[in-house]
C-alpha cells in the first residue's frame, strides 16, 4: 500500500465536542486547519500487531503536518515479533537480534482519518507497514486482509462484514485488577443482565460514553444490550465493508478500554473470563456484486441461498478447522467451546441456528452466514482474510453445500472445533492451504508465534496447579 492523502466529507461539531459523520473519513483539508488552529494537538499513528492490538505513535500536531502527512512515521519491526508481553522472541525471519531490528515505515492510510472523542485535541490515523523500500510488509494483518479482498475483487465480488464483539466491565479500574492479580475483582453487574434494560441502566454512564465516543469517531452505532455473563455486554455497529470493519473493530477495542479507564474502571475482552459464560466475536460477512447485487441469495431456493452462496459456505466448513488459528490464536480462546454455551463446538451450518459454527441468517441483501467461533480476544484482520480465502476456494473449487443442520449440533457426531491451541497449531501447520492463499512467509510466521504463546504456556504454573497439588499431592 502506498501512503494515501484522501479528503472526505465535511466534518462538524456538535453539542460542544466533536463530531463526525458515520460514513466518511476526517478531511485532510480540515485536519490541516484543525491543526492550525490549535483544536488538534496531537494525531495518533495507529498499526494493528500480531495480536490485533493498535500500536503506534502520538505525533505532535504541527510535525505531523510538516513531516510525518508526507513521509510516514517509523517504527520497529519488532512489533511482528514479541509476544503479548512485548518481550523479543526467536523463530522470526523478517525481525531479529541477527538483522539487527531493523525500521519499518508506518504509511498512514487517509481513509482512515478521524477525530477521537474522548481524548482532547486528538485526531488518528491508521497506517499500513511497509519496509523501507515502501513494499508491504507480509506479516501486517491488513495487508493480509488486503489481498484477500483485492483477490474476491478479482471474482467481481465485495465482502460486507459486521463483528459482534462481547466485553465484561468491572468496577476495578486496571491499575487495580492488576494488584490484585486479576482476582476477586467487581463485575458491573451482579447477576445475568441479558436484555435487562436495568441492567444496562446501572452501566449506561460507561456505555453511552463508548456509543457517542465511537459516533463521533465515525463508527456507525447500532445498539447496545446486556450478556449472560456477570457484568458482561455487547455494543453493536453497522456493517460495513470488510477493511472498513476491520479497522473499526481495532478502533473501537482500544478506544472502549481508553474510555473505560478514564471513568476508574476495566473491560475485557478475553475468550474466557471465568468459568461463565465467554467473551464472542461472532463475524458476520456476505459477499455482493461490484454493483450491490446480493449475489449469495436466490428466494426460490429453500434456504435462500443461490449456487454462488452455497459454494462460498461450503468452503468455510471445509478450510475452517485448519483456518481456527486464525479465529482463535490464544490458548485461553480454546477454553469457550463448551457444549451448551452458545460458542460453537461442531462444524455445522443451520438456518438461524445458534449451536452451528456457521449461522445463516436473513434473506435478499440481508442475507449473511455469521461464523461463531471467533473469541473476544481475535484479530479481525485474520480472521476476515481467512473467511474469505475459505469462500473464494468454495467457488473456485465448485463445493457442494451440504444439507442445513437441524436440531442440537452440541450432541451431533459432527466433526469438532478444535479444543485446544496445540491442535490448531498442528492442523495449521500441515494445512497446505494455508501455504496456497497466504503463502509460506505468512504461515511460518504465525505459525511461531502460536509456538511461541505455547511454549511459554507450557512453563507457567497455574493456580489450578497450586490448588491441586500444594496440600493434596
Amino acid at each position: 500500500m502506498t501512503t494515501k492523502l484522501h479528503d472526505g466529507r465535511k466534518c462538524g461539531e456538535m453539542s460542544g465536542s466533536i463530531k463526525q459523520s458515520a460514513d466518511a473519513p476526517l478531511k485532510v483539508s480540515q485536519l490541516e486547519a484543525d491543526i492550525k488552529s490549535g483544536k488538534i494537538d496531537t494525531v495518533v499513528v495507529g498499526v494493528t500487531d500480531m495480536q490485533g492490538r493498535l500500536q503506534g505513535k502520538r505525533v505532535h500536531a504541527p510535525f505531523f503536518l510538516k513531516d510525518t502527512m508526507s513521509h510516514g512515521t517509523e517504527g520497529c519491526n519488532y512489533l511482528l515479533a514479541v509476544d503479548v508481553d512485548m518481550n523479543t522472541v526467536g523463530g522470526y525471519a523478517m525481525s531479529s537480534w541477527d538483522s539487527g531490528y531493523g525500521d519499518m515505515v508506518m504509511a498512514p492510510d487517509y481513509d482512515t482519518l478521524r477525530y477521537i472523542p474522548w481524548l482532547e485535541g486528538t485526531a488518528m490515523v491508521l497506517a499500513d507497514l511497509q519496509k523501507l523500500d515502501h513494499t508491504d510488509v507480509y506479516a501486517s494483518p491488513r495487508q493480509i486482509l488486503i489481498k484477500q479482498i483485492n483477490r474476491l475483487k478479482e471474482l467481481k465480488l465485495v465482502p460486507y462484514v459486521g463483528t459482534e464483539l462481547e466485553f465484561i466491565v468491572f468496577k476495578d479500574s486496571f491499575e487495580e485488577a492488576f494488584d490484585k492479580g486479576y482476582k476477586d475483582l467487581i463485575p458491573a453487574n451482579q447477576y445475568n443482565v441479558d436484555y435487562s434494560l436495568l441492567g444496562t441502566t446501572r452501566v449506561e454512564g460507561l456505555l453511552r460514553a463508548i456509543r457517542l465516543g465511537m459516533d463521533g469517531a465515525g463508527l456507525e452505532v447500532e445498539s447496545a444490550k446486556g450478556e449472560c455473563n456477570f457484568g458482561q455486554h455487547e455494543i453493536a455497529f453497522r456493517f460495513k465493508d470488510a477493511l472498513t470493519t476491520a479497522d473499526n473493530h481495532v478502533i473501537y477495542k482500544l478506544g472502549s478500554k481508553e474510555i473505560a479507564s478514564s471513568q476508574g474502571m476495566s473491560l475485557t475482552f478475553m475468550a474466557k473470563y471465568n468459568e461463565r459464560e465467554g467473551n464472542s466475536c461472532h463475524i458476520h460477512l456476505s459477499v455482493r456484486g461490484l454493483n450491490d447485487e446480493p449475489v449469495m441469495s436466490d428466494p426460490k431456493d429453500s434456504q435462500g441461498l443461490s449456487a454462488l452462496g452455497k459454494s462460498f459456505i461450503a468452503g468455510q466448513l471445509k478450510y475452517m478447522r485448519e483456518m481456527t488459528l486464525f479465529f482463535a490464536p490464544n490458548i485461553n480462546s480454546y477454553k469457550r467451546y463448551v457444549e451448551g454455551s452458545f460458542a460453537p463446538t461442531a462444524m455445522k451450518w443451520g438456518r438461524d441456528n445458534r449451536t452451528c459454527a456457521i449461522r445463516l441468517v436473513g434473506s435478499g441483501h440481508s442475507l449473511r452466514f455469521e461464523n461463531r467461533v471467533p473469541g473476544g480476544d481475535v484479530n479481525p484482520y485474520l480472521a476476515e482474510a481467512a473467511m474469505i480465502a475459505a469462500g473464494i476456494a468454495g467457488i473456485e473449487e465448485n463445493l457442494t453445500l451440504e444439507p442445513a443442520f437441524e436440531g442440537n449440533a452440541y450432541v451431533s457426531d459432527a466433526i469438532r472445533v478444535p479444543s485446544t491451541l496445540a491442535k490448531a497449531t498442528e492442523l495449521w501447520e500441515k494445512s497446505e492451504f494455508a501455504t496456497k492463499v497466504f503463502g509460506s512467509e505468512v504461515k511460518a510466521h504465525y505459525l511461531n508465534m502460536a509456538k511461541v504463546e505455547l511454549a511459554a504456556f507450557d512453563k507457567s504454573i497455574t493456580d489450578w496447579e497450586k490448588f491441586r497439588s500444594f496440600e493434596r499431592m
